[in-house]
C-alpha cells in the first residue's frame, strides 16, 4: 500500500517533509480545516489524506470529532477556515447534484417513512444522476439491481421498511448509497445498535465494494478492533486533532491506547501482523 504522511500530531510531523505523494493518490485531502458549530471549534486538523481505492477508518473516543470530520470531508458542514479537495477540486465549487455523482454519505441518524419498500428506497439513491421527473433508466435500473444483490437483501425487496429489523433497515440504507454509484463513499457508525451478525454483514459489504468495485470508503467506526479488521487505514482522532494515521499495525500501540482510549491494554499481533487488543483496565 502507498505510504502517504499526515502531517497531525509531533509523533507524524517528524516525519521528512520530502516523502510526499502526488495528489492523484488523494480520493480526499484537506488542508488547515476548523470546523464547529456556532462559536465553538471542534474539529482541527492540518492535513489529512483519505487515499484512492482504499477503505480508512475514522477512530476515536465519544467527542472526538469523528462525526463532525466526516460532515466536512462531505461537504454537509462548511470549514470555518481551510478546504477540502476530492479528486483534487474543493468539494464547495460543486453543485448538489454533481457532488452527489461523485460522493456518497451515509449519516449515524437515517429515517425515511415506514411505508415504503426497500425498492423505492434503494431507487431514491439514483437521484444525482436523473432529472425530477425523468423515468427510470436502463443504467438506473441496473445500478438499483447492483446495489441491493451487493447488500444481500434482494429477499427484502418488497418489503416495507417499517417491517424490518434494525439490521436489516441498515443494510437497506447501505444499498442506496450503493446505488447512487459514487467514486467516494462516507459512512457514519453504520454498525451502531446493530447484533454482531449484523455488524459483520455491513463490514463485509464495505469490503466487497472496495474490492470488487475500487470504491474509495471512509467509515466512522466505534469499535477499535473491528476497524483493524476491515480498514486499511486509521485516521485516530483525539479532543478534535489527529493522534496518527496510517496502517492499523503501526498505529494501534499500548501507548495510543491509553492516550486516545485512556485505557490500560496489551496489543499482540497474529502471524499475519495484525493487532488484537487485550484491555486490562479503564485508566482514571
Amino acid at each position: 500500500m502507498p505510504e502517504i504522511p499526515l502531517l497531525s500530531t509531533d509523533r507524524a510531523q517528524t516525519t521528512d517533509e520530502t516523502d510526499t505523494e502526488p495528489l492523484e493518490d488523494a480520493a480526499l485531502l484537506a488542508s488547515d480545516i476548523e470546523l464547529g458549530y456556532g462559536e465553538e471549534i471542534v474539529v482541527d486538523c492540518e492535513h489529512l489524506v483519505i487515499p484512492d481505492g482504499r477503505v480508512t477508518a475514522l477512530v476515536g473516543p465519544n467527542g472526538s470529532g469523528k462525526s463532525t470530520l466526516l460532515k466536512g470531508l462531505s461537504a454537509e458542514l462548511s470549514p470555518e477556515s481551510g478546504t477540502v479537495l476530492l479528486h483534487g477540486r474543493d468539494v464547495h465549487e460543486r453543485s448538489v447534484p454533481a457532488l452527489a455523482r461523485e460522493l456518497g454519505l451515509l449519516d449515524q441518524e437515517n429515517d425515511a417513512p415506514g411505508g415504503l419498500t426497500v425498492d423505492d428506497l434503494v431507487t431514491h439513491g439514483r437521484y444525482p444522476h436523473r432529472g425530477f421527473l425523468d423515468p427510470l433508466s436502463e443504467d438506473d435500473y441496473a445500478a438499483i439491481d447492483r446495489a441491493i444483490d451487493l447488500a444481500g437483501i434482494d429477499h427484502l425487496r418488497e418489503t416495507a421498511l417499517a417491517e424490518l429489523s434494525g439490521g436489516q433497515k441498515q443494510l437497506a440504507f447501505i444499498a442506496m448509497a450503493l446505488a447512487q454509484d459514487t467514486d467516494v463513499l462516507l459512512l457514519d457508525e453504520p454498525t451502531t445498535y446493530l447484533d454482531l451478525h449484523h455488524q459483520l454483514r455491513v463490514m463485509e459489504v464495505i469490503r466487497t465494494l472496495n474490492d470488487e468495485r475500487d470504491v474509495t470508503v471512509c467509515v466512522v467506526l466505534h469499535d477499535l478492533q473491528q476497524a483493524t479488521r476491515f480498514a486499511e487505514y486509521l485516521v485516530a482522532l483525539e479532543d478534535g486533532a489527529v493522534y496518527d494515521w496510517g496502517p492499523p499495525e503501526e498505529v494501534v500501540t499500548e501507548q495510543l491506547l491509553a492516550d486516545v482510549f485512556d485505557v490500560d491494554a496489551s496489543v499482540r499481533h497474529d502471524p499475519d501482523g495484525d493487532p488484537h487488543i487485550v484491555p486490562r483496565r479503564a485508566i482514571e
